[in-house]
């Protein structure tokens, strides 16, 4: 990976990789995005101002990338297709950015349906 991408900026890429999955209706959103929505005030909601990155997490190590990803999927859809396409979009991406690197470990959880 070069060094000018942070770990911030990689868990918000890696966030809207997965977002674009066909079937993937949201990343699961964090306690910071339920506690604005619910507060209501200008510029809540989720994501509001910041990526909706709460879903990912990202964890380097000595064998390549750990990937934590948490979605929301649509009922139309299969959740194991899902969390499928979702795997393989991550790896694809992290490998493309660090082809030097071992391929990401990536472990996808579907916590909810819409």
């Amino acid at each position: 990976m070069t060094a000018h991408i942070t770990h911030d900026t990689l868990v918000e890429d890696v966030a809207r990789v997965v977002e674009g999955v066909p079937g993937v209706a949201f990343l699961k959103p964090g306690l910071a995005d339920r506690l604005r929505s619910a507060w209501g005030g200008p510029g809540s909601g989720p994501g509001a101002g910041r990526p909706p990155a709460a879903g990912v997490r990202l964890t380097p190590g000595p064998d390549g990338w750990r990937v934590d990803v948490q979605v929301v999927t649509s009922r139309r859809d299969r959740s194991l297709d899902v969390a499928r396409a979702v795997r393989a979009a991550v790896q694809a991406h992290l490998a493309t950015l660090s082809p030097d690197r071992p391929a990401a470990q990536v472990t996808v959880t579907v916590t909810g349906l819409v």
